[in-house]
């Protein structure tokens, strides 16, 4: 999956993988593990292996699902430091999403892919790598078949403004400006936005 000529707004894009881990977790170590050490694992977490996770620590536990082919992301590269990603996988591989019981109570059209996390370098905030990422993340789905994506969003009051390092997964306007369509709120303060992706043409 991928393409190692992908670059988007200049970046470079590549898939999470044994090759770009080096990379991926100087990021995640650079700023404490990311959300209060998760290591960008909440969202593998139904049902939670915790004895296992707890033993080893989430960064082994992330490491091992790499090297398994079993979590994916866009990773957006600044010459050769990791300094963004997103994260996106089938449902299967991503069930522990935030309301998940209101969101399985009210899905219609299960996607083939969902993005759940973004993670920006602290020095590369408020400059669009969001959009990078996300962007990245869709050029790699296109890759791996495309289909039905689906995010979720902060759906933020207008006028409101918030942290960056508070928004896991940014928010509506900027997944608007992606093409992506509202299609319902999710729980408080988040919301469901989908959009289709083609497969990318050899």
């Amino acid at each position: 999956m991928g393409d190692a000529g992908l670059t988007v707004d200049g970046y470079r894009i590549e898939p999470l993988g044994p090759q770009t881990w080096d990379a991926y977790a100087d990021l995640a170590e650079r700023h404490n593990g990311v959300w209060g050490g998760c290591w960008c694992t909440h969202f593998h977490l139904y049902p939670d292996p915790v004895d296992e996770r707890r033993e080893i620590g989430n960064r082994e536990f992330k490491r091992q699902l790499v090297l398994a082919g079993r979590t994916h992301a866009a990773v957006v590269f600044d010459d050769d430091v990791a300094v963004a990603w997103a994260q996106f996988g089938p449902v299967e591989e991503l069930p522990n999403i935030q309301h998940r019981k209101e969101w399985e109570k009210c899905v219609q059209r299960r996607p083939d892919f969902r993005i759940t996390c973004l993670f920006v370098d602290r020095r590369y905030r408020r400059q669009g790598m969001a959009s990078v990422a996300v962007r990245g993340a869709l050029a790699l789905i296109a890759d791996a078949g495309g289909g039905l994506v689906e995010s979720y969003p902060h759906d933020l009051p207008p006028g409101k403004k918030t942290s960056a390092s508070f928004l896991y997964n940014a928010t509506r306007t900027m997944y608007e400006q992606l093409g992506f369509d509202y299609q319902r709120p999710k729980g408080q303060g988040n919301c469901v936005m989908t959009t289709e992706v083609p497969a990318r043409q050899p």
